[in-house]
């Protein structure tokens, strides 16, 4: 018997009032990101300024810390720092999303919000069918559902999904993640007049096109927009083998930059680039704001993991947003700043200034803890590497090998040490958000970001530097206070 929405609406919230005690009392909840107010969360959906708010929707499991069928949650927010609860804006409740109502985006339209995304439907043999649905909103709360308005196309299997929607010369165009009958990654492009019918351009980029060769089985969450003169396509590749240091995760979130000729359809590109090297990173969604900021989410978690490790499971949730981001193009690369808006978080400062570190463990006074917001300036470097421990975590530079580590402990029993890296030929900046279970580091004015989950012992707030014994590092260090500001 098919449940009408009210009903999966109202068991959601249920569970949330059930389970808000369990889910308050863990020690490693966040106090500053987007979070699940139960349940799991996923897939940033929807991000869209919208009548003076922005609006962040996400893929929920309200109903256990799994994946399992997906709702839309709805948080809103003034400033991109406090965001309140909205009610929920999708159920997985037709014939056409009755598995889940899968990832997408929004636009505004003549004062009305339009948010498009995938209707996964499986079959008793678990065979999946993909359909690309549009609601409506007049309010951007509630939600009329439109139905599909796109059926997979011909050579595609049904893993055909998450529809990114913007306008471009008074065309509306839609970038769809797919994988061909062939099993190979694509990211193909719609267009329409109207946003309600729409024409198959066919291939945007993809394995097999532009020189690019064999990359991937299956390509997630496209997002293509013009930042800075360049046209920038965000992309996750599935299937990708590691190389060196890049593509350690289990799924890989990056771009490529090009030009887009919105008359021809076509992209012509460049490499593809991972946009973090973290453990915790995947399905980046971007907007433009009032001010013309190009912003971002991304998921803080990865696909297919085994998040069942986590130690936040037995409170009954799961994973979280990374703190939003300004994009910006700069000497050919993307770069990502923390909203400016974070700094109104800051407080309690302490500043450091020449601050010398020469073999092992120098500590700071003021400079410790599990909240917080952290700057580091290379003023001298005359060393073969320096590290800094944050808790159990260890971020290092090696200038002799020109390598830059994050290690953290592993979610497992063993809790073995674990690592990511990356290429960098100096070190002149640092900055670090700590929050409880999260740490997101920006490198060199955010030319290399890490972002990961931690899970730290209960006492493990100690913050200290050191140097090869034959080394000296010189630094400004400046560090804050986070106001807490989740109360979900």
């Amino acid at each position: 018997m098919k449940q009408s929405s009210k009903d999966m609406h109202q068991q959601a919230y249920e569970r949330m009032k059930e389970y808000k005690q369990t889910v308050a009392s863990d020690p490693y909840r966040l106090h500053y990101h987007v979070m699940p107010p139960v349940g799991l969360l996923n897939d940033p959906n929807g991000f869209v300024y919208y009548k003076n708010q922005y609006h962040l929707f996400y893929q929920w499991n309200p109903f256990a810390a799994e994946h399992g069928a997906k709702f839309w949650g709805h948080y809103i927010s003034d400033d991109l720092v406090h965001w309140k609860v909205a009610p929920i804006a999708l159920a997985p409740d037709e014939w056409y999303d009755k598995n889940g109502c899968y990832s997408g985006s929004a636009v505004v339209h003549e004062d009305k919000m339009y948010v498009f995304y995938t209707g996964n439907v499986k079959d008793t043999d678990g065979n999946r069918e993909s359909y690309q649905c549009l609601a409506i909103s007049e309010d951007g709360i509630h939600f009329e559902k439109k139905g599909p308005v796109i059926h997979v196309p011909d050579g595609y299997t049904a893993h055909f999904r998450d529809p990114k929607v913007f306008c471009e010369n008074n065309h509306w165009y839609m970038v769809l993640g797919a994988q061909t009958e062939a099993e190979t990654g694509e990211a193909v492009m719609y267009t329409s007049l109207d946003l309600e019918n729409w024409s198959f351009q066919g291939t945007l980029a993809g394995s097999g096109h532009h020189g690019l060769g064999d990359f991937g089985y299956m390509w997630e969450c496209p997002d293509l927009f013009s930042l800075d003169g360049k046209d920038i396509l965000l992309v996750c590749p599935q299937g990708l083998d590691p190389e060196g240091f890049k593509y350690q995760n289990v799924f890989q979130s990056g771009y490529f930059a090009g030009k887009f000729d919105d008359d021809s359809g076509a992209f012509q590109h460049g490499e593809f680039v991972e946009l973090d090297r973290g453990f915790d990173f995947y399905a980046p969604q971007t907007t433009e704001d009032a001010k013309g900021r190009r912003l971002l989410f991304g998921w803080m978690g990865n696909a297919e993991e085994d998040g069942a490790t986590q130690p936040t499971v037995k409170h009954e949730w799961i994973h979280a947003m990374t703190l939003p981001r300004e994009l910006e193009w700069k000497d050919g690369r993307l770069l990502q700043h923390p909203v400016e808006e974070l700094r109104k978080l800051r407080e309690d400062e302490v500043k450091h200034e020449d601050v010398v570190v020469v073999g092992q463990d120098v500590k700071l006074e003021g400079v410790a803890g599990n909240v917080f917001e952290l700057e580091l300036k290379v003023k001298e470097w005359n060393a073969a590497w320096l590290n800094l421990q944050i808790g159990d975590s260890r971020i290092q530079y090696d200038q002799s090998s020109e390598t830059f580590t994050f290690e953290r402990r592993s979610f497992s029993e063993e809790r073995s040490l674990e690592s990511r890296h990356c290429v960098l030929k100096e070190l002149t900046s640092v900055r670090i958000f700590k929050d409880t279970s999260s740490v997101e580091i920006f490198i060199n004015g955010g030319k290399e970001v890490f972002s990961s989950r931690v899970f730290d012992g209960a006492d493990a707030n100690e913050v200290a530097f050191s140097a090869d014994r034959d080394g000296k590092v010189v630094l400004d260090v400046r560090k804050w206070n986070v106001k807490r500001v989740t109360d979900y």
